[in-house]
């Protein structure tokens, strides 16, 4: 009977491992209606869940020594990757670029969340990253998004070529000045090009900052559950066993 449940086991590993490689993203989000031009509410909640998930991974908060841009709707960023790699992303479209203060005032409800920091990233019109490692896992804060019926998409491209959107469920035509927080988590896809959508194009402006990027090797095990190539090397061990109990003479 040893056999069997041996035989048992390794077939739970693998449905394990398949249902893995069909799971969809994990997504985060939250949304403070009224932060008065902070960082606080769910929307920090939210954040924190989605880090707690990740390992080693960087922050973008368009501060200096990038300056601003207006007008010149173009960056190149560079993230923390896994293994002391780095992950390159070049952001494209939108009509402004990094700003300030200056060139999006305070009053139009886009606001900095990096901590002692002055500076976003600024849209108007779709707008994409295209990252030269591909990445497993993204999450923002975004100000201002939405009160102008603006309704935020995001496009995720793998490597493949596969497009799947997902749709924020920012609030419609509610107060300026809002906060959120995006995010997800993939651990079984990996994607080369995020394209941000905007149902208002050149009508509502939308703000974005400190993102975060992650890649495969950047994601947690959830609940201490080994991801589908450690399952598969548990499942190769528990064959190897059962192959050493075969050889084993009997005492």
């Amino acid at each position: 009977m040893k056999p069997v449940l041996v035989w048992s086991s390794a077939f739970v590993i693998a449905t394990a491992a398949a249902a893995s490689a069909t799971a969809a993203p994990q997504i985060y989000f939250a949304e403070n209606l009224a932060p008065n031009g902070t960082v606080t509410g769910t929307p920090v909640a939210a954040r924190t869940s989605f880090l707690s998930n990740l390992i080693g991974v960087g922050n973008e908060g368009f501060e200096p020594p990038q300056t601003p841009n207006t007008g010149v709707d173009k960056a190149i960023v560079q993230f923390k990757g896994s293994g002391g790699s780095s992950i390159e992303a070049t952001l494209q479209g939108g009509g402004f670029g990094i700003v300030n203060s200056t060139g999006d005032p305070p009053d139009l409800g886009r606001f900095n969340t990096t901590p002692n920091g002055e500076q976003w990233w600024l849209s108007g019109e779709p707008f994409s990253i295209t990252f030269d490692t591909p990445i497993s896992a993204f999450g923002f804060y975004g100000t201002d998004i939405g009160d102008f019926n603006g309704q935020l998409t995001i496009d995720l491209q793998d490597q493949a070529g596969n497009v799947t959107q997902q749709v924020v469920n920012n609030e419609v035509d509610g107060p300026s000045g809002s906060l959120l927080f995006w995010g997800f988590i993939d651990p079984t896809v990996k994607y080369t090009r995020i394209t941000f959508g905007n149902t208002a194009p050149g009508y509502d402006g939308f703000g974005f900052d400190d993102m975060v990027v992650g890649d495969l090797g950047q994601i947690k095990p959830p609940n201490g559950v080994p991801e589908p190539f450690s399952l598969a090397l548990v499942g190769a061990a528990l064959l190897g066993v059962l192959a050493t109990r075969r050889r084993r003479p009997a005492s």
